[in-house]
């Protein structure tokens, strides 16, 4: 079955763009051109992917990606605009897996989204345990403290990239290879932002298992190990 994918763009030329490549690589497509209709085909649909435009009418792209990332673990990719560099870290820290910037070839759209699909359905089915912290691979489930916590998919592969290097600097680089095998084309600042996500999701009891090592890179400190 192929999968299905929801494309949230008011700019209906780029919309019926998209959604036509979409359907010539082999993918179901539905369109809404507004925040609300879309997060309501959301609901709906359960769609594989979420491809969304940062400004929309009626509800706002880092709005409706936060009710989103609350709601599912939907693989979303954020549309930004070029000069807007600072809201594509909003967008990140929304909870946006990805982001591409207009204008932008729609041939490259389809690669992040099949490259944002391969991890989502490529994880190796494990359950990752550090101290207070579990990541159940399988299901996407993590815990702290056994209390059940919500993160974007990246923010679960860049979780597991820590785990799996206990106690170990990793630069920027390292964790970009690492966790989105160099499909990720952001910059150190959206790497910060997400670890700085991940950072607030994870702490407990005045414990911060990530640690800045300054000038390096950050760690994931285990205490036993």
């Amino acid at each position: 079955m192929s999968a299905h994918v929801l494309i949230i763009e008011d700019d209906l030329r780029i919309a019926d763009w998209v959604r036509i490549y979409f359907e010539r690589a082999g993918y179901t497509a539905e369109v809404a051109h507004d925040g609300q209709t879309g997060l309501n085909l959301a609901r709906r649909l359960a769609p594989d992917l979420i491809i969304l435009d940062l400004t929309l009418p009626r509800l706002d792209g880092v709005e409706l990606c936060r009710i989103l990332r609350q709601e599912s673990d939907v693989p979303i990719i954020m549309l930004t605009a070029r000069e807007a560099p600072a809201q594509r870290i909003i967008g990140l820290e929304s909870g946006a897996d990805d982001y591409i910037v207009k204008p932008f070839d729609p041939r490259e759209v389809i690669a992040r989204s099949e490259a944002v699909l391969r991890r989502v359905q490529g994880k190796v089915q494990q359950l990752l345990t550090s101290g207070a912290i579990s990541l159940n691979e399988t299901t996407g489930a993590v815990t702290v403290n056994h209390v059940r916590v919500d993160l974007s998919q990246s923010q679960m592969a860049l979780l597991a990239t820590f785990m799996r290097h206990p106690n170990q600097v990793l630069t920027r680089d390292q964790l970009i290879s690492l966790t989105f095998q160099h499909e990720f084309e952001g910059f150190d600042r959206a790497i910060d932002s997400q670890v700085a996500r991940l950072r607030k999701r994870i702490s407990h009891g005045g414990n911060q298992p990530i640690e800045t090592v300054y000038g390096a890179g950050y760690r994931f400190v285990v205490e036993d190990e």
